[in-house]
């Protein structure tokens, strides 16, 4: 038998490879799925035979036989935002790594819609990203069973023995306060996100406290996650006598920035604006923008590396969480009352 040429003009199949070969499917299954139990020589046989008939596996057919599609699956809420599209490009760097690919799914901040978002992700795949989860803490862990392995990211697996991978929002939050109050400015107001967010809570919680303390005082204004949010509600910001503004995010900052600019507010000679995550574009603002800085790249790799544990049925590392850096920029200054104005 020669695997050099064959001329039956019949789809190139399984069992045509082993027709031609001389050997079992359970063979050409073995050698296309790159097992190392088929004796070398055979081995060969069996590629010389495909590569006669220009055979392709299927890539369905392998991932039912093996139990893997060497994918997996990321869920956000919102991918318009940059912090969320920096954690994806890491993410699926360190997966292919390990020759896994990555699909995507954008929740657009609909709660109602994230827990089919996620389980239809999951279906599709050998395990899942959930990253900034919007979610109430029962719904998740009722779905945590039909989501495993999964591993989180900016959110606290609260009850659930879950991977995650955070950032300590209340730790950006006091020395974005810290550097405010070092400034002069004591009537600060805070540009919130969305309600269901975690990482909103925890920011509000620590602005609170410091309120409770009478540290500072604090305004709150609801607003969103986008930069039409922070614009929306620039207008505002002129009729509460705040002298710094804390914004949920850098593309709420951005909008903030933009609306003030428009009604002819000097940023920051008559208020202060700093943002959150440092997004690329925030060194590039108008003044520049002051931020807590979150590494985004380092939060996708390290949830690839609990989820890899996971998908080898190994124990995954400990819990990470990260501190933000404060990035100090010209978005700042000292309070308008201190300047004598």
């Amino acid at each position: 038998m020669t695997a050099e040429t064959d001329d039956d003009t019949r789809p190139a199949t399984i069992s045509r490879v082993a027709e031609l070969a001389g050997v079992s499917r359970a063979t050409v299954s073995r050698v296309m799925n790159g097992s190392s139990t088929v004796a070398p020589h055979l081995a060969e046989r069996v590629r010389r035979a495909a590569a006669a008939l220009n055979y392709q596996p299927s890539v369905l057919a392998r991932s039912l036989a093996v139990g893997r599609t060497t994918t997996i699956a990321l869920v956000v809420p919102d991918l318009a935002n940059p912090m969320f599209q920096d954690v994806l490009r890491s993410l699926s760097h360190a997966a292919a790594t390990q020759g896994h690919r990555l699909l995507v799914a954008d929740s657009e901040e609909n709660v109602a819609e994230e827990g089919l978002i996620a389980l239809e992700a999951r279906r599709r795949c050998d395990g899942l990203v959930l990253c900034a989860p919007r979610m109430p803490d029962d719904e998740l862990a009722a779905l945590a069973p039909k989501l495993a392995p999964f591993v989180l990211v900016n959110r606290d697996a609260v009850g659930l023995s879950v991977p995650s991978v955070t950032v300590d929002y209340a730790a950006g939050i006091r020395d974005l306060v810290s550097h405010l109050q070092g400034l002069g400015h004591r009537r600060l107001a805070y540009l919130a996100g969305p309600p269901t967010s975690a990482s909103n809570l925890q920011r509000l919680s620590t602005l609170r406290g410091f309120a409770a303390a009478g540290r500072v005082e604090l305004v709150e204004h609801e607003c969103g996650a986008t930069f039409s949010d922070g614009h929306a509600v620039a207008g505002r910001l002129l009729d509460d006598g705040c002298t710094a503004v804390i914004a949920y995010n850098d593309l709420v900052a951005f909008g903030a920035l933009s609306g003030l600019h428009e009604l002819g507010v000097s940023v920051p000679g008559q208020i202060s604006v700093a943002g959150f995550d440092d997004i690329p574009f925030a060194q590039y603002t108008t003044p520049p923008l002051t931020t807590a800085a979150v590494p985004p790249t380092e939060l996708g790799e390290r949830a690839w590396q609990r989820l890899w544990a996971l998908l080898n049925g190994e124990p995954p590392p400990a819990d990470a969480r990260f501190r933000p850096r404060l990035v100090v920029r010209g978005s700042t200054g000292p309070a308008a009352s201190a300047n004598g104005a």
